[in-house]
């Protein structure tokens, strides 16, 4: 005799659900980032979106001061004075844009539990907000990378960075630098060669987080710091005007600020029913002098060690 089909006598959980709320999330971007590099430049404000870096001429180091003469002598006092470049640079702040569509009918029927609008604005500031990082780093007018002075430039022993390499690059940036910067790749890199040392790197609590440190200065990570032909590079930087470091430079006041130089306008709908909504964020960058700046380049990351 065929086994009785068993009768379900219970509403069952996949019916049950058509009737119930889900909880929604945010939209998630997985492009997001931390942006330490923003976190750690210090800002400044500039007007009319014009900044000159204005430099004393090179001169003979001491050779134009000198020590009081003899006392048992009266001969003249050493004359000198400091000459300006007369030809400052001028950095422009650049703007990252970009221009939201939102169709009208999708913000009217469409609006609950999270407002489309306000949510299709968040995911592009936070991409504007990466673009920013990636271009303070890599902009030929402005970048890091591509405006460090020749001479700040080394290149690592073997590849891999060690830390011999590290402390060459604190040689040339000496004057209290503040940070490292490299992709998260590199500072896993170093991490390994520090281990096979035998100095594993201590770490330090900053914003909150975590950071690897050599020397005592925090290694910040940054997946902006990219690869050419499997290679990439690591930054000392000295930072603040105060100490003739790296700044940031932004505009506070722009029209439609939503945050330091963020602007946010709403530009019209058109016969369509689309809204559009105009975001742009104004910064740059400036080296105040040589060497506030070191770059480590030919950096391998794919070095890995079998311990016994």
């Amino acid at each position: 005799m065929a086994d009785e089909v068993e009768v379900r006598r219970t509403l069952s959980e996949p019916a049950a659900r058509q009737l119930a709320n889900a909880t929604k999330t945010r939209a998630q971007w997985s492009g997001i980032t931390p942006r330490w590099l923003v976190s750690f430049l210090p800002w400044v404000p500039v007007e009319a979106g014009i900044y000159r870096l204005n430099r004393v001429k090179d001169t003979e180091g001491e050779g134009d001061v000198e020590c009081s003469p003899s006392r048992e002598r009266d001969t003249d006092l050493p004359e000198t004075f400091v000459d300006y470049d007369a030809h400052p640079r001028e950095y422009f702040l650049n703007a990252v844009t970009t221009i939201l569509d939102v169709q009208s009918r999708v913000t009217d029927l469409y609006n609950q539990p999270y407002d489309q609008i306000q949510e299709q604005l968040r995911l592009l500031i936070e991409k504007v907000k990466e673009k920013q990082e990636s271009e303070l780093i890599n902009n030929p007018e402005y970048g890091l990378i591509p405006n460090a002075a020749p001479s700040q430039v080394i290149s690592t022993r073997n590849g891999a960075p060690t830390p011999d390499d590290l402390d060459d690059l604190i040689a040339r940036v000496w004057k209290e630098p503040a940070f490292f910067l490299a992709n998260p790749l590199a500072i896993a890199a170093f991490g390994r060669e520090c281990t096979r040392r035998g100095v594993p790197p201590p770490t330090v609590n900053l914003f909150g987080t975590p950071f690897l440190t050599w020397r005592g200065l925090p290694l910040v990570p940054s997946d902006k710091l990219g690869f050419t032909e499997g290679k990439t590079k690591i930054l000392l930087l000295r930072t603040g005007e105060r100490k003739q470091g790296v700044v940031g430079l932004f505009q506070p006041g722009v029209p439609g600020e939503v945050a330091p130089s963020l602007s946010v306008r709403f530009m019209g709908i058109n016969r369509k029913a689309i809204a559009s909504y105009l975001i742009s964020l104004y910064c740059s960058s400036a080296i105040l002098t040589p060497d506030a700046l070191g770059v480590l380049e030919n950096v391998e990351v794919d070095r890995y060690h079998v311990y016994a």
